[in-house]
């Protein structure tokens, strides 16, 4: 088995090279169109990835341009399925120290987006399962490596896959943390929707890009606002988050704010500029009643959503158990005219329903004047830390980590969240802070090579 490290290290710049040929692929997902059901981006990034894969001699099929798959030993009954996604969330230039679409190393630390979410990980799987094929490693059953392109926006691409084809018996991803998550909290996305009677002095307001992160910036466009008013509560702002005014013109400005990003799932490492600014601008409004027309929708918006809160509470979903504590992110925001409407994240613990966390959603929304509709919902997902596969996986990462292995509740929905008995394998490790979905994200060198490793030792012991 020292040959599958030995295989791998010496790899190390082919492995980066195909990483930095993905990561400069912006596949955030796109407007659908002919033959690229989730833009152009993402397709193109498949499409790459497919070829990675026929250079390294395994049958690759491409269901729709949606999802591909790169099959071992398909003949002899597949076993193991190991699924990666190649879409990723945007990313915000201004913010990186390196240009998150060209991947950067420094320090034996590669930067860019995707490179731990999700590209990263797929490259290692990748070449775990050409180091075993080029080795000769004999098996008894076969593998599949599936490639997907819409996991930070739903999972549809998976609809689309099995249309045609079914998983293997035992699927991992490598599309969240060491050792092995079984429990993946239950989530639900929920859009809420007013309207303001008249025209009033906030001319448009936007935050937030994706639903499942916490928006590190948000801005408003005032007209005829008190600018020292303004400046002299910004002055007096304990968020963290920075604020900063533009003048427009003679009659309006542009008030914008930076907090900090973080994954839905711990939206306690954030800092939200959505829910400063609206706190913000509530406070101002308390002061100068510069907008009397739409006070009432801000004020319920911070009603249900205050700065700093990440349990729901405010809306009336606060628990916890085993498997952790609620939490809940307002994470996109536009008012435009006389129209408002946002996006909120819910991840709830496996004691609790879908359909209680709806049904409550649904009844203070109403309560307090705005429309709501869930735009997507699983229930828990749990898996025996029993089960041979579990028990498989645990083991080759005690033989290989030198740490003991554990099974992992998370808050997080990975890509095997609607898939019977599947897990996550990697690729986070510990307490660090990869800066996924944030600004810098990051793999190491090490790790990705490691990564490798573990992906192939595990092919070996199941198949």
């Amino acid at each position: 088995m020292n040959d599958i490290k030995d295989y791998i290290y010496s790899k190390k710049d082919e492995i980066t090279d195909a990483l930095s040929e993905l990561v400069s692929i912006p596949s955030v997902m796109g407007e659908a169109e002919e033959g690229a059901p989730f833009g152009k981006e993402p397709k193109r990034a498949l499409l790459k990835m497919a070829r990675l894969c026929e250079e390294s001699g395994l049958k690759v099929t491409n269901y729709e341009n949606a999802v591909i798959c790169a099959d071992l030993y398909p003949e002899k009954g597949l076993e193991l399925g190991i699924l990666c996604h190649l879409d990723v969330v945007p990313a915000n230039s201004e913010n990186w120290s390196t240009d998150p679409f060209e991947l950067a190393e420094r320090n034996g630390v590669l930067y860019g987006r995707g490179t731990i979410d999700d590209k990263g990980p797929a490259v290692a799987a990748l070449y775990a399962l050409k180091c075993v094929k080029e080795l000769d490693i004999p098996l008894k059953k076969g593998v599949r490596l599936i490639f997907g392109t819409n996991e930070e926006n739903g999972s549809a691409d998976l609809d689309i896959y099995k249309k045609y084809d079914k998983f293997p018996p035992k699927v991992f991803t490598p599309d969240g943390s060491f050792p092995v998550i079984n429990i993946e909290k239950g989530m639900m996305r929920g859009k809420f929707s007013g309207s303001i009677s008249e025209n009033g002095s906030i001319l448009s307001m936007s935050g937030g890009m994706v639903i499942n992160a916490v928006t590190d910036s948000a801005s408003a466009v005032l007209r005829s606002a008190d600018r020292e008013a303004l400046l002299d509560e910004i002055s007096r702002d304990t968020s963290g988050v920075n604020f900063k005014l533009v003048q427009i013109d003679e009659n309006s400005l542009e008030i914008s704010a930076e907090g900090k990003a973080a994954h839905a799932s711990t939206p306690e490492s954030g800092k939200n500029a959505l829910t400063a600014l609206i706190s913000l601008l509530n406070r101002i409004n308390k002061r100068t009643s510069f907008d009397c027309k739409q006070r009432s929708i801000l004020h319920n918006i911070e009603k249900l959503f205050p700065f700093g809160e990440t349990d729901g509470n405010s809306l009336g979903l606060k628990c916890s158990d085993s498997s952790g504590t609620l939490t809940c992110v307002f994470s996109k925001f536009a008012m435009t005219g006389r129209t408002v409407t946002g996006h909120f994240d819910v991840r709830f613990p496996i004691s609790v329903k879908l359909s209680e966390v709806r049904e409550k959603c649904r009844s203070i929304f109403s309560e307090n004047g705005l429309e709501f509709e869930m735009t997507l919902g699983d229930e828990p997902h749990v898996v025996d830390e029993n089960s041979d596969f579990v028990q498989q996986l645990l083991s080759v990462y005690e033989e290989n980590e030198g740490e003991k292995g554990y099974c992992v509740a998370i808050g997080g929905g990975t890509y095997v969240h609607d898939i019977e008995g599947g897990v996550a394998f990697g690729a986070e490790r510990g307490s660090t802070d990869y800066h996924m979905h944030g600004d810098n994200e990051f793999i190491t060198v090490e790790e990705l090579l490691r990564d490798s490793v573990l992906f192939a030792k595990a092919i070996v012991r199941i198949c």
